[in-house]
């Protein structure tokens, strides 16, 4: 698994995406499908049709970057698809990427403070 800081945002695009995108064409899906400024800093998280592959795209001070995952065997577990971007904490992602099944886990309820 990956280690990944606590106040970092992770939004997923919960619709299959087609992942022949490179940086510009995920970007303009993050705008129009998630809502979200691609340049934030934030993870914006894409998979394909079959679940096997991930793109997660970010800006990183001076440009675009791209990390990408392939299973060579097995899919990733992934969200129903819905119409709003759907906001994981790192944990959940690094999980998901570690291979765990979130629908068979279960949260620990956990103090929050309010938005503001």
């Amino acid at each position: 698994m990956i280690g990944l800081p606590p106040t970092l945002k992770v939004f997923v695009a919960t619709a299959p995406v087609d992942l022949r995108k490179s940086y510009d064409g995920l970007a303009q899906v993050a705008r129009d499908a998630l809502g979200q400024d691609p340049t934030s800093g934030h993870l914006l998280v894409f998979a394909n049709r079959r679940r096997d592959r991930i793109k997660i795209l970010y800006w990183d001070r001076d440009g675009y970057a791209i990390w990408m995952n392939r299973l060579e065997r097995g899919t990733f577990r992934w969200p129903a698809p819905r119409a709003a971007a759907l906001e994981w904490p790192p944990a959940e992602l690094a999980a998901v990427l570690g291979g765990i099944d979130l629908k068979a886990t279960r949260r620990r309820p956990r103090f929050a403070l309010q938005p503001a």
